[in-house]
């Protein structure tokens, strides 16, 4: 359990937590024990009054310095920040993120550096100033002793070196180096008692030997209340260090809250640019005092100017961008609660402090808790989205390899139908190819040149050896050239099925082996270069591959028959004649009969492959679904709703501290899980509602966070209920449970009670129009409502009608099956787990039922049963609300498909909405015409 937000905030000054806790502000408030204060020092009446205003800082009380290790508590931040670590070292594990999604699931740096910087560093007060002296008046105030001299300090000459006041049982006086180590080394200090710290311990000595005495700062352990709580820094010089680079040291190590004195009417240039440059690095806002002179009594504000003059120094800090032209001359800040600069020129009023401590603070505070929800809501974007993607995958897969396979077969029966009924064709066309390339082919066989044959130009006869050499080329020319012909003829007679089949299952191979590691890509490779094997004709054809040798084959052993008497001499005239019995011998019968045999054959060999190929991955599919399911319940039932719970702490948190805890007005109505009550302003709101949640346990607090992330991230629609805020309770029932506010528009009456009064047709009929229009826009953000009916209805003033309560309302993949709803209004599916956005439609009909019948009794078939497991079986089995005597037609139609058993036959939302446009223009013309028939105005 998170702690209590008074726990949470318990370390940080009670006055700073004021405007955050309802408590009494009694005068007591402002005194200060005198236990925690030095017993010298006494000071004027006046400089008693101003740390009296003061004492609120020291949160009253005296308690043990915290150690570095526990430091800087804040509450909700640390285990929020450190869950989400954890989570994030879950999500950097998970090997299914894609790559450009894993640095949406951390911290930027810069965040992850502020954000570490409010959970470990504690509060710490600045004090800059126009010199020293006036930063030790002012430190010498804010502590209500005189710790520091005053007189002796400033000037050209001035090395005041930067000093630490911390809190310790004991006072004490030390030299430290800026990375804690303390210098040993002899101070004034030591030497005897003190009631102002020696100046000589306060200035660097330039002159010094050991550069580190230089750089060294003073630390003044103190016993005080305000000690407790924050440590006080006073800036050293500006000629030994930079303000710049003492902000930027302290920025590491502190939250600042900086203080700039001022004793001057006017800044001077110096002052200014000392100015210009810290607004220049840093935008903290700066609380500027104007330290009243030495000795001088506190002076009534009626006394000085008038608060709507602006003095010089208020025109200066203007001009200079700290100041804005709405805030009065004290600086007391307007409604805007981002801290912002304050100026005081009147010292009574350094009670303002205080307020400008608490702005500061909260501003960081609220900053933290900003970036902590931004990322929180980014992840839970990414791991919703990612739920879809898991859940695509799980049923998508499947239905992709067995399209694959039935694409496969369809091919494969396709060409095994070609291969055994086009033999005919393929005989007609070889023949018909012979014929028409006869001459061509005669021509080419005389006129080719042979390689590696020396031909003897007299026409003397040659030898066998360059005899069967010149036949064998001529046969390979005819070979070659028939080839191609045929080949160009065979694949236009299943070019068809390339588009149809072939390219459909590439495309589907390749989306199945995108989920597969490298193993399984092999597979995948080897099953599409069979693919190519046997079913891309062309490439077979054309590569000259093994497989077209093996065709035409018979006709070389056809051509080599041929016989020669004598051996000839080659002329024009033989090398035709060659050519031309080589043509006369070829069978086309034979040849038709060869390609086909040799197509089926390689066409069930390829089959075989492909099935045996897909079966092997099928089964890496199968395993990587199951661990995608795992994952995907994972998703679901833990990484999710914890993020969401985060990220509903982180938001309550913001809105608390922007605009407090809500008041409770009276009750307005009570349901399972929560009462809503009247809230009159909230956050700038009013009127509104607000509903007391109070999750009884695990499961109940998920819902409840994943809701209100689903309504905060939904866009504003003028349909949906607005949800405002969120505040978590942490003493709900003294204590003894947490409670979950939700803070939200607040509306007239629900559809229940609406019908109950009594309701026009025409004004029925548009809340209809209304709530589809609702639900169209759920569906179409991805998230199903699962609880439609008439008190999740709400009416305004005019009878719009906005829908309410996403207690059960979830995107479809972040669905676990779970049954919920009103049993009335839930479809027959819910009951068996597996069902979609569709069930909403079912809702929308009986509610359409309600609506047409203007009345909120039960139908009869559900007024009938005892029990709701009586009444979940009667669903089940078909029970729905009977055909009233008002009812139109076309209404009891749209009805009766809206609540159709079969969840594929119900209506989309966007035809119901124009039907149901078009039922009121009929009827409502169709009722001013004639009043006595049709729907009944109302009930």
């Amino acid at each position: 359990m998170l702690p209590s937000l008074s726990e949470v905030w318990g370390w940080l000054p009670r006055e700073l937590l004021l405007p955050l806790h309802p408590m009494n502000h009694s005068s007591s408030c402002l005194s200060a024990p005198s236990a925690a204060w030095p017993a010298s020092g006494a000071l004027s009446p006046g400089m008693e009054l101003v740390s009296k205003l003061l004492s609120a800082l020291s949160g009253l009380r005296v308690a043990p310095r915290r150690s570095k290790s526990s430091a800087g508590r804040w509450g909700v931040l640390r285990p929020s920040f450190q869950v989400q670590s954890g989570l994030l070292f879950t999500l950097f594990r998970i090997s299914t993120w894609p790559p450009g999604q894993l640095s949406c699931i951390s911290f930027p740096p810069k965040e992850e550096k502020r954000l570490q910087q409010m959970v470990d560093c504690l509060p710490c007060i600045l004090i800059l100033g126009q010199d020293c002296s006036v930063k030790c008046q002012l430190l010498n105030l804010l502590l209500g002793v005189q710790v520091l001299p005053t007189n002796k300090l400033g000037g050209e000459n001035c090395k005041l070196r930067r000093l630490r006041f911390t809190y310790g049982t004991q006072t004490r006086v030390s030299l430290a180096l800026p990375d804690r180590y303390e210098l040993v080394h002899t101070l004034a200090a030591h030497q005897g008692t003190w009631e102002t710290v020696p100046e000589e311990d306060l200035e660097a000595r330039e002159d010094s030997e050991d550069a580190a005495r230089v750089l060294a700062e003073l630390e003044v352990t103190m016993r005080h209340a305000l000690l407790q709580e924050v440590d006080i820094v006073v800036a050293p010089c500006q000629g030994l260090r930079p303000t710049v680079d003492v902000l930027s040291d302290l920025v590491n190590d502190f939250l600042p809250v900086i203080t700039y004195a001022l004793h001057k009417d006017e800044l001077s240039e110096r002052d200014e640019q000392e100015l210009q440059e810290i607004r220049k690095y840093f935008s903290f806002p700066i609380f500027f005092f104007k330290v009243p002179k030495l000795g001088s009594e506190i002076i009534d504000s009626s006394t000085e100017r008038m608060e709507s003059e602006r003095s010089p120094l208020h025109r200066q800090l203007t001009d200079l961008g700290y100041l804005s032209s709405s805030l009065c001359n004290c600086g007391a800040p307007g409604q805007d609660t981002k801290a912002q600069s304050m100026l005081v020129e009147q010292s009574e009023k350094l009670r303002h402090l205080n307020t400008f401590s608490h702005q500061v603070l909260q501003t960081r505070l609220v900053d933290a808790a900003k970036a902590l929800n931004l990322v929180h809501c980014r992840c839970l974007d990414i791991f919703i989205n990612q739920a879809f993607d898991m859940q695509r995958d799980l049923q998508i897969t499947p239905k992709r390899l067995e399209y694959t396979r039935k694409k496969e077969n369809e091919l494969y029966e396709s060409l095994m139908n070609i291969a055994n009924r086009k033999q005919e064709e393929m005989k007609d066309m070889i023949v018909e190819t012979l014929n028409t390339m006869k001459e061509e082919l005669l021509d080419d066989a005389a006129n080719m040149e042979f390689k590696d044959v020396i031909v003897p130009e007299n026409g003397e006869p040659v030898g066998t050896r360059e005899i069967k050499c010149c036949i064998r080329q001529i046969q390979e020319l005819i070979i070659s050239r028939l080839n191609q012909a045929v080949a160009n003829k065979l694949i236009s007679s299943v070019d068809y099925l390339r588009e149809s089949f072939v390219g459909t299952l590439e495309r589907c191979l390749q989306s199945l082996e995108k989920s597969q590691d490298v193993s399984v890509h092999i597979t995948s490779n080897y099953l599409k270069q069979i693919l190519n094997a046997a079913y891309h004709v062309e490439v077979t054809f054309h590569s000259g591959s093994s497989v077209t040798r093996m065709l035409w084959e018979q006709i070389k052993q056809i051509i080599q028959r041929i016989t020669w008497v004598s051996p000839p001499a080659i002329t024009l005239e033989w090398k035709r004649k060659v050519a031309q019995e080589a043509i006369e011998s070829l069978s086309a019968s034979k040849l038709a009969k060869s390609i086909c045999s040799q197509f089926r054959t390689r066409l069930n060999s390829s089959h075989e492959a492909f099935a045996a190929s897909l079966r092997q991955l099928e089964a890496g599919h199968s395993g990587r679904l199951e661990k995608t399911e795992d994952l995907w319940l994972k998703v679901r039932k833990d990484h999710a709703p914890r993020l969401a719970r985060l990220s509903l702490e982180s938001r309550s948190l913001q809105d608390v501290l922007l605009h407090r805890k809500p008041k409770l007005g009276q009750e307005l109505g009570r349901g399972q899980y929560g009462v809503v009550y009247l809230c009159d302003s909230w956050g700038g709101h009013f009127p509104c509602a607000l509903k007391s949640v109070v999750p009884p346990d695990e499961k109940h607090w998920n819902d409840l966070a994943l809701e209100f992330h689903y309504m905060r991230s939904l866009p504003k629609h003028e349909r949906l209920v607005d949800l405002h805020g969120s505040v978590i309770d942490y003493s709900y029932g003294g204590g003894s449970s947490i409670a979950v506010l939700l803070i939200m528009e607040r509306l007239h009456r629900d559809l229940y009670t609406g019908l109950k009064a009594g309701l026009a047709l025409e004004t029925r009929l548009q809340i209809a129009l209304d709530v589809v229009e609702g639900i169209r826009f759920l569906h179409s953000q991805g998230l199903v409502h699962r609880d439609v009916k008439l008190k999740n209805v709400l009416l305004d003033k005019q009878n719009r009608a906005k829908i309410t309560d996403l207690g059960f309302c979830k995107p479809e993949a972040m669905m676990s099956g779970s049954i919920v709803g009103t049993p009335i209004h839930m479809a027959p599916e819910l009951f068996t787990g597996k069902y979609d956005n569709s069930v909403d439609v079912y809702a929308f009909g009986i509610l359409f039922w309600y609506i047409c019948s203007g009345s909120v009794k039960l139908p009869e078939a559900f007024e009938r049963c005892a029990s709701k497991d009586h009444l979940w079986n009667n669903v089940r089995r078909g029970a729905r609300p009977e055909r009233l005597p008002v009812f139109d037609e076309e209404c009891w139609q749209l009805m009766e498909a809206c609540w159709d058993g079969d969840p594929s036959q119900r209506p989309l939302l966007g035809i119901v909405q124009p039907m149901l446009q078009g039922i009121m223009d009929r009827l409502c013309k169709s009722h001013s015409e004639r009043p006595n028939r049709g729907l009944d105005d109302s009930t």
